[in-house]
């Protein structure tokens, strides 16, 4: 008699804690701030309304956008480079740091930083095949 109604109460737990973990997720994404999360989206939005733009002699901004919560991603073009002729472990090494140096002290980043965002960029050869990318996550802006 005892054993129907160990398994009522288990019933009775386990609907309980789905219900409870549900309720905690509801909570946790009706009351998070979407200030920034419309803002970052406007933000991006400025930037793709003037792409593709020519960002620095050889290098084309393409687009931007916001693949994941707080993660950047530009999408560029190397317009001087073909991937069969190019040295791309070169390339890419020369990129990263010349991009940490920008992003720790570029102005129109500082959105990014101040919201510790991991910075991503994804380059292309003239043809539109993929060269690279690099990361710049917090840590290596501070």
């Amino acid at each position: 008699m005892e054993q129907p109604a160990k398994n009522k109460r288990l019933i009775v737990l386990v609907i309980s804690a789905i219900a409870a973990l549900s309720l905690t997720l509801i909570f946790y994404y009706s009351f998070k701030d979407p200030v920034a999360d419309s803002e970052m989206t406007e933000l991006v939005a400025k930037y793709n309304e003037n792409c593709p733009l020519i960002i620095q002699e050889g290098i084309q901004l393409e687009s931007v956008n916001l693949p994941r919560e707080k993660v950047v991603q530009y999408n560029l073009t190397l317009v001087n480079v073909k991937k069969e002729t190019a040295e791309v472990g070169i390339i890419k090494e020369n990129i990263e740091q010349s991009l940490i140096s920008t992003v720790k002290a570029n102005p129109g980043l500082k959105v990014f930083r101040d919201n510790k965002y991991t910075l991503i960029y994804n380059y292309k050869d003239i043809k539109g095949e993929f060269l690279f990318e690099i990361k710049i996550s917090p840590e290596q802006y501070k």
